[in-house]
């Protein structure tokens, strides 16, 4: 599943979902996990609604964001296109947050995790709980 990072390094998730100029895009799975891309988000206007909408177009074939910080519009207009929101609150080492997801889909992951792994399959027997 794609994961994207707000971060300003490639290192570290330390932005907030709104004041990030790009996304780290990384394919992550139980075993794997590689970079992808970098998209940037470039400007959307001035009107804050308009700015939040393109982030969540931008992002929308990624399962998850993890970011920093979010606000409560933001969050929703992402779970509305079905990406889940991760907040780390702190700056967190983007490597050592892949490990973790890694191990959690090794293991037995919580349901709307399974969701968002099978996110581009439609119709997944997952929708129907």
């Amino acid at each position: 599943m794609k994961i994207a990072f707000t971060t300003s390094t490639g290192e570290t998730i330390d932005m907030h979902f709104g004041q990030a100029e790009s996304f780290h895009i990384w394919e992550v799975g139980p075993e794997e996990a590689h970079y992808v891309q970098t998209v940037s988000v470039g400007e959307h206007g001035s009107d804050e609604e308009d700015r939040i909408a393109a982030r969540a177009n931008l992002l929308s074939d990624c399962a998850i964001v993890y970011t920093m910080q979010i606000g409560g519009p933001a969050a929703a207009k992402l779970v509305a296109k079905r990406i889940h929101p991760m907040k780390t609150n702190v700056e967190v080492g983007l490597k050592e947050s892949i490990e973790k997801m890694q191990e959690v889909l090794r293991g037995n992951p919580p349901p709307w995790l399974r969701k968002a792994m099978n996110k581009d399959q439609v119709g997944s027997f997952l929708d129907e709980d």
